[in-house]
């Protein structure tokens, strides 16, 4: 069983994070969504209300898990005995970060792969920041991030203005 994971901090997920989602659960047989508690962010969702937003998102995938974990991501593929790391790269600046990590998960873990897949064109543009920055300050996220959850990250975002 090829079993892949997409590790985010999803704060919120974004269309541009489904549009990866989508196209990396084609390529295994199943998909581990996992959003990781990175000690560099500092998340406006907790990591409980980033699962629960993804699972409401992603309902419906039967071959995608959403799960959460904490420390090195090589150690959590090896517990899920997942094979590959999918990595989203929106602009040449992402991937100077990206190839960093993903040659120091080589080393740490040289039988695990990184795969990274180029974002769609409409979503070039697409981070979390911006969704915060534009909900938070009334601005329109139709479109940037699933339907399901629009009305949820406007509230969180517009009451942590208040």
């Amino acid at each position: 069983m090829r079993i892949y994971v997409y590790p985010g901090s999803f704060d919120p997920v974004t269309n541009g994070h489904i549009d990866i989602i989508d196209r990396a659960a084609k390529q295994c047989d199943k998909l581990i969504v996992a959003v990781l508690v990175n000690s560099k962010k500092k998340p406006v969702f907790t990591i409980e209300e980033r699962v629960e937003l993804l699972k409401c998102a992603l309902a419906g995938r039967p071959n995608i898990e959403i799960d959460s974990f904490t420390g090195l991501t090589v150690d959590y593929l090896k517990r899920k005995n997942a094979s590959v790391i999918i990595r989203g790269l929106r602009a040449v600046s992402d991937f100077e970060n990206e190839f960093q990590m993903a040659i120091l998960n080589k080393q740490l873990s040289p039988d695990i792969e990184t795969i990274f897949m180029m974002t769609s064109l409409n979503y070039l543009y697409l981070s979390s920041s911006v969704v915060r920055e534009l909900a938070a300050n009334n601005g329109n996220i139709d479109g940037l991030v699933p339907d399901c959850i629009k009305d949820r990250v406007i509230e969180k975002l517009r009451s942590l203005k208040k």
